[in-house]
């Protein structure tokens, strides 16, 4: 099994409600792809270096996991297809 980190940036935007619900389907969306969740760390509501899509804040996710395979793939992909997600980037954890 190999380790990753999924991180993402959530739209500002949001309300209490809706930020919850995009961060459940963070994990989701990882267990769905064949992976497990081992940690999710919220780092909270921050400011970005550039705007995003309008946006000079996000609310930032990190997502620890396992997994086999092309997962990261398909987890990118899978969040790719979210309106309430700005960023996502996969990154192996293994050393080398």
């Amino acid at each position: 099994m190999a380790h990753y980190e999924l991180m993402s940036i959530i739209r500002p935007d949001l309300d209490e409600e809706h930020l919850e619900t995009t961060v459940d389907m963070l994990s989701t969306t990882v267990t769905n792809a064949g992976g497990q969740v081992e940690n999710v760390d919220r780092w909270g509501r921050r400011r970005l270096a550039y705007p995003i899509k309008g946006y000079a804040d996000g609310y930032y996710v990190v997502v620890t996991f396992t997994g086999q395979g092309p997962i990261s793939n398909e987890v990118i992909r899978l969040l790719n297809l979210s309106e309430s997600i700005m960023r996502s980037i996969v990154v192996r954890t293994d050393p080398a």
